[in-house]
Parts: C-alpha cells; structure tokens; sequence
C-alpha cells in the first residue's frame, strides 16, 4: 500500500505539473464548472421558489445533495474518468502492452495513471454547497452523523469506481466504448437524483431495481440521507455490502476483459 501511495503521489506531481504548463486551459474549464454549478443553484432555487418539498426533499436537504453529487462527480473525473475513456485507444494502438510489462497491478495503472487537475476544484465547489446548505438549513453537529457520512461517501465512491471499470473492461470486446460512456453518462444522471423520485405504481419497480439490483440510485441518495435525513441503519448496512461486492465482481470483470485481450503482437 505505502509503494502504490509514494506512486499516487508522483503521478499527482506529474499531472499539476502538466497542467500548470497550460494555466489558460485550467482557468477555462475551471470557469465553465463554476458556470455549470451556478445554473444548477438558478435552477434548484427556481423549483424551490414555487414548492418546499421535492420528493421528501427540503430546499437545503437537496441542495446538501446535490453539492454531494458534484463532490463525488468530481473526485471520478479527477482521478478516474480520463484514464478510462483511454483504455479503448489503448487497445487499438497496442500501447496496452507496455502497460501490461509494467511490474505494478494493471487496474491501478489503467484507471489511475493520469490525474485530471482541472476538475479538482469541483470537490470544493460541490463540498462548499454542502456546507452552505447545512448553515442555511441550521444542522445541528453530530459527530456520528459525520463519520456515517464519510463512510457511505467511500462506498458511493467506490461503487462509482466500480461500474466505471465493469464498462471500460468491456472495450476489450467491443473496441469502441464511445456508446459505453454514454451508459456512464446514464449512470451519472442517475446518480444526481434522490432515489425517491421513483414514486408510484410504474415508478417504484424501476426505483426497486435501481437500488437493489443496481445500486445506482443508493451512490448520493444514502450519504447525503444520513447526513440531512433519517437514520436508516439497515440501507447503510446494504450499501457498505453492495460496494464490497461490486468492487470484487468489478475486478474480477477487468482480470477477465485482460485474459481476453490479444495483445498488438499476436
């Protein structure tokens, strides 16, 4: 663990480096975030200003959730989201192959070589909107509740992890993933909505599926709920189970897609 932290820890190095060689790129994609934060915030008070509750949701639970969303979204984009958009034009080129020579676990490179600078300030952005939402809807301190939040934070992080690698690994049989991140792109726009949207006769077996089956709907919704919300002990314990399971099953998904792989030389 401390040989892939000292790694983590250059390869930052190496991408703050590479991005601050480039500072006008930066401060544009770092503008049209803050563009994008400020129309969603336009957006949510405008609803809010015609309604109180949305889905069980009050105007600063949601907002918490939704600076829950552009926190976690943030992290996946920093360190995740670019790396594997690649591993399709890796497997085209042949450049797979010098990772694969490389003495270090293969997913840890393939998913983690490159560190996206640029959308780091989305973490503070989306943690910034959380804390504003807890001022505005006057929370009270309760240290449990915060480590509770950090932990189904982790797991919706790494759940997030996971059905990011189960669609990369998939590139080594389709070779394109562009209709793939498309699905990331689904799976993403689910993930910004409160699972208690799907409410009703039609809705509630999707709802059902989408937490149970595949827990997208349970990556925001459970750690923005048990920080703003009630406590139900029994979908955290789901939760920490469902990530646990996904991680394994995403790895073995990504060992298998390697096994697959004909490499440029054969």
């Amino acid at each position: 663990m401390t040989r892939y932290l000292r790694m983590m820890g250059a390869l930052a190095r190496y991408g703050l480096a590479r991005e601050l060689a480039f500072p006008n790129n930066v401060l544009a994609k770092v503008t049209v975030e803050v563009l994008w934060l400020g129309l969603l915030m336009a957006f949510y008070r405008t609803i809010f200003g015609h309604t109180r509750v949305i889905a069980e949701w009050t105007e600063s639970e949601y907002l918490f959730f939704v600076g829950c969303y552009f926190a976690l979204a943030g992290l996946i984009e920093t360190f995740f989201l670019s790396n594997c958009n690649e591993f399709a034009d890796l497997i085209r080129s042949g450049d797979l192959d010098f990772l694969l020579l490389k003495p270090i676990d293969e997913q840890f490179l393939v998913t983690c070589r490159s560190i996206d600078w640029s959308t780091a300030p989305n973490v503070l952005f989306g943690a910034g909107v959380m804390a504003f939402a807890l001022v505005e809807g006057s929370w009270a301190f309760d240290a449990g509740r915060v480590g509770l939040f950090a932990l189904t934070f982790v797991c919706g992080l790494g759940m997030a992890y996971s059905f990011l690698v189960i669609l990369t690994a998939t590139s080594v049989w389709l070779i394109r993933n562009q209709s793939l991140f498309e699905m990331w792109w689904l799976v993403s726009s689910l993930m910004r909505y409160p699972r208690e949207i799907f409410n009703g006769p039609l809705a509630s077996p999707l709802g059902w599926f989408l937490t149970f089956v595949i827990p997208v709907m349970l990556v925001i919704s459970v750690p923005a709920s048990v920080m703003v919300k009630a406590l139900d002990p029994a979908v955290v314990a789901f939760t920490a189970g469902a990530t646990v399971v996904l991680l394994v099953a995403s790895r073995k998904f990504f060992r298998l897609s390697l096994r697959r792989y004909r490499s440029a030389s054969s």
